[in-house]
């Protein structure tokens, strides 16, 4: 009997911007957006703690194919410390390791936040996902193993006090870079003002080029199971990723040479001449990513459905 193949799901392409719930894992968000669109392709862009909540990009389609530059975007958190006690994770999940009866008051903390501002040096939390020898910090903690992670460059471009809920307890937000451990923040800070801390709360607010007028809620995707043309309406478009990215104008006729693999002469008096990187864009439809040398557009990645 011959194997009969397994359905490859819609091709339908955009971006979600689901506002994650607490208590859910990314991948498993992910798997659910996958399964309410039936979608052949899905991906995240940047993982979020399942006591986390808040901003998480999801990709359907060829939007996959533009989750490195979500990426690399700038993130906006809004987080609580709860001092008085450091945790083996340097969150509400661990186990405590060590406790003070020591507590800052709102000048102290202020008074550090410089320190943590701009391009600094972080250590990971053990229970993270770097990659030691090839394997995951958290899989040798949890293993028992003694864990040694070097330090990291990243950029914090603004840390501000929200709030002092009262003395046990300071609500920050922060605006940063690529790479950046908000648990490391509140291990490191509650260290250096004598008291010890850990995160009680996290809620991703930001990723470039989203923001909070772009979120969805789960329940409200549920609402719309099996109902297609709903559920893509809430789609946003692929090429919203490359905001930052030049674009190329070209032609019916390019399109075909450049989802054929091939470069274009780009036209016209305002052409572009030289780009390290830009996206070709054709009435208004995503159609490749490449450099531009010499006026030709080279093609490094071709979607083929650009738009949601």
């Amino acid at each position: 009997m011959a194997r009969q193949r397994k359905k490859k799901g819609r091709s339908i392409s955009g971006w979600i911007i689901l506002d994650k719930p607490v208590g859910m894992g990314s991948t498993q968000c992910v798997s659910k957006i996958k399964w309410l669109f039936q979608a052949a392709k899905a991906g995240h862009a940047g993982t979020l703690d399942p006591l986390a909540s808040g901003m998480l990009p999801i990709a359907l389609g060829e939007a996959t194919k533009t989750v490195p530059y979500v990426m690399d975007g700038r993130k906006t958190y809004r987080f609580a410390v709860r001092w008085g006690a450091q945790t083996n994770t340097d969150d509400l999940e661990g186990e405590i390791i060590n406790s003070s009866v020591s507590r800052p008051d709102e000048a102290a903390i202020k008074a550090i936040l410089p320190k943590y501002t701009g391009e600094i040096e972080q250590i990971p939390p053990l229970f993270s996902a770097v990659k030691i020898d090839g394997e995951r910090a958290y899989k040798r903690a949890r293993a028992g193993e003694d864990v040694v992670i070097e330090p990291r460059t990243v950029s914090i471009h603004s840390f501000d006090v929200v709030e002092v809920r009262d003395d046990d307890t300071c609500v920050f937000e922060i605006n940063c870079g690529k790479g950046t451990y908000v648990r490391a923040l509140a291990r490191d800070m509650g260290l250096e003002l004598g008291c010890l801390g850990h995160i009680c709360e996290l809620r991703r607010t930001a990723v470039d080029p989203f923001n909070e007028d772009d979120f969805i809620k789960l329940d409200d995707l549920i609402e719309l199971e099996n109902d297609f043309d709903a559920l893509d309406n809430q789609l946003l478009a692929t090429g919203i990723a490359l905001e930052e990215l030049p674009e190329a104008v070209i032609d019916k006729q390019q399109v075909m040479r450049l989802r054929a693999g091939n470069p274009v002469l780009l036209r016209g008096r305002d052409a572009m001449t030289f780009a390290e990187e830009a996206c070709a864009i054709n009435g208004g439809d995503l159609i490749a990513i490449g450099n531009v040398d010499k006026g030709s557009f080279f093609p490094k990645r071709v979607f083929k459905v650009s738009m949601a």
